[in-house]
This record gives C-alpha cells, sequence and structure tokens, in this order.
C-alpha cells in the first residue's frame, strides 16, 4: 500500500483559506519533515522550525507546481524543498561554528550524491509508514475493539492468530475475516492519499534525489 499524494489536495493548498487542506497536508507531511531533520542532527527546537519554514515555502511556490507528472511528482518537490532547507540550515550553522564558510548550498547537495540518495529513500519508506498511520487513525473508530484488536495483534505485532483468538475469545475464522475487513477499509482510506486521477505522484528515490528548487 504504498500511497502517494492526491491531486485535488495538493491543488486544494493553493488557496490559503482552505484550512482544511492545509491542515490534512501538514498532518501527514509534518512527521516526515521532522523526522528528516532529527536524523541530520537538528534538536527538536530546530526540526520542528524547519517544519515550518517548509510549509512557509510550499505556500509561497505551490502556485507555481505543475501537476504533469512528466515534469516531476509533487513528493519529490516537497522532498527537494526540505532538503535545500535543511542543508541552509547547517551550513549556516557551519559557519556560525566556524566563523566563515564559503561552501555554498549547491556544493553541499553536489557533493553528498549518496547521502541524498539515503535521505530520499528514508523519506519515502518514513511516508509509507506515516500513511499507515494516518489510515488507522482514522478508521480504528469504525470498528469494535475486538475487531480491531484481531487485526492489530495478528497483522501488526505478528502475533499468532491461534494465540490472538484465545485471547479475545473469538475462532480463528472471526480473526481471518476483522483482518480482511480492517484491511479492506485501511486500503479504501490509504487511497485517499492517491491522485484523484490517477497520476503516479509517488515517485521513486532517483526523483527525490535528484534536482534543486
Amino acid at each position: 500500500m504504498e500511497p502517494s499524494t492526491r491531486h485535488s489536495l495538493v491543488l486544494r493548498l493553493r488557496d490559503p483559506r482552505d484550512e482544511a487542506a492545509w491542515t490534512e497536508f501538514v498532518e501527514i507531511y509534518e512527521p516526515l519533515i521532522y523526522q528528516l531533520a532529527r536524523r541530520k542532527g537538528l534538536q527538536d527546537t530546530d526540526a520542528r522550525d524547519l517544519c515550518q519554514e517548509v510549509f512557509r515555502a510550499v505556500a509561497s511556490a505551490i502556485d507555481r507546481w505543475d501537476p504533469d507528472p512528466a515534469k516531476g511528482r509533487f513528493r519529490a518537490w516537497l522532498f527537494r524543498i526540505a532538503r535545500n532547507l535543511l542543508l541552509r540550515f547547517l551550513a549556516s550553522e557551519r559557519r556560525r561554528v566556524h566563523g566563515t564558510g564559503s561552501t555554498s548550498v549547491q556544493e553541499l547537495l553536489e557533493a553528498q550524491p549518496a547521502e541524498a540518495g539515503r535521505a530520499a529513500a528514508e523519506f519515502r519508506a518514513e511516508f509509507q509508514r506515516r500513511a499507515f498511520r494516518w489510515a488507522a487513525e482514522q478508521v480504528e473508530a469504525e470498528f469494535s475493539a475486538s475487531t480491531w484488536q484481531a487485526f492489530w495483534k495478528t497483522g501488526v505485532e505478528n502475533q499468532s492468530i491461534a494465540v490472538v483468538a484465545k485471547q479475545l475469545g473469538l475462532s480463528t475464522g472471526a480473526i481471518y475475516i476483522a483482518r480482511s475487513r480492517v484491511l479492506a477499509r485501511l486500503r479504501e482510506r490509504v487511497e485517499q492519499l492517491n491522485e484523484d486521477s490517477g497520476l503516479n505522484l509517488g515517485g521513486t528515490g532517483h526523483d527525490e534525489a535528484s534536482g534543486n528548487l
């Protein structure tokens, strides 16, 4: 279930008054950007400040983003914004610590292609994890506690179906049915992160690791 950002949500971001779109966008992407910053050594406060800078940059540039998939995918575009701002922060810290610094952000970008690839892969993997958590948070209340636990214990925690059935007082058949129901609903919910017109905006590590703003 690898999701991508749905097209309609991105287009709605062009309206700064659409609070629902921005709330959903931040809910999905802030944990990704935060984790990227923390993995690169930023402290909690700096990582959260970076998130806000990224969202401000998106707000100011979203009108110029072209939804044509041949021109790049949204997640790759967002990753480059976050990475560039992160590198600028690191460069400013380097200048502050060392006094001067002739190394530009562009030089840092060019000097770290392997690291960029790893960061893109981490960003993509974290997006997949966040998409699952987001979907789970959305649909859990739709199921009874026993149905949800049947799914979670066997599908996420990888506990034995027989053991969970005994714990919950259900038959093994009921466990399988519960798993199937929850998974089907999760897939539906994750599809809400997919681009409505069917364009694949998910991308690959190659797209996310290459290029600049």
